[in-house]
């Protein structure tokens, strides 16, 4: 017996909801980068020495981890 097409409009519709409420939610949830360039600018350190990226971004080095668990400052 396959199913009718009321079902699968219902699966359908369903499916649409969820995938409109998860884009809903990840624009809620979405938070400006709170680090910038002008650091390096002014400490005259690359985005690299804080991040694994050289490019900046990522996981945090461990000078970045302490650079984070000291308010922000330099050690």
């Amino acid at each position: 017996m396959e199913p009718d097409s009321k079902h699968l409009v219902a699966s359908a519709s369903v499916g649409a909801a969820g995938l409109v409420l998860v884009g809903v939610i990840c624009v809620l949830a979405a938070r400006p980068a709170l680090a910038t360039a002008q650091f390096a600018k002014d400490t005259g350190k690359s985005c690299g020495a804080c991040h694994t990226a050289t490019a900046g971004g990522g996981p945090l080095t461990p000078f970045g981890k302490k650079f984070h668990d000291n308010g922000d400052k330099l050690p």
